[in-house]
């Protein structure tokens, strides 16, 4: 092989290596690009998603704020509850107080 046909061989490897090499490019340039069509649909979803996130923020807040109140309702109904509970044990005694003296006053003897 002389001079001249190596400089063609190398010359053709070179081409085909460029070939090869802007077809890769290619191809994985247009499976990975992204239209505007699909950006503005990213966008689009990007944007429901913070909104949804918002709500879900929002609601979450709103939960809470009703629990702390159910439970304060809860702990006065309770304190309410052991009040009355307390009343009518003392109303109970008296009463039974009250039967006792009657019986007793009433007793013939």
């Amino acid at each position: 092989m002389n001079r001249t046909e190596f400089i063609i061989a190398t010359a053709i490897i070179l081409f085909v290596a460029f070939c090869l090499g802007w077809f890769a490019y290619w191809l994985i340039h247009r499976f990975t690009r992204v239209s505007t069509a699909d950006v503005g649909e990213l966008e689009r979803m990007a944007q429901e998603l913070h909104e949804a996130e918002e709500t879900r923020d929002q609601a979450i807040t709103y939960l809470q704020q009703r629990e702390a109140e159910l439970t304060n309702q809860l702990s006065q109904t309770e304190a309410e509850l052991s009040a009355a509970m307390e009343g009518l044990r003392e109303a109970r005694h008296e009463a039974e107080e009250l039967r006792a003296y009657i019986e007793r006053t009433h007793q013939p003897g």
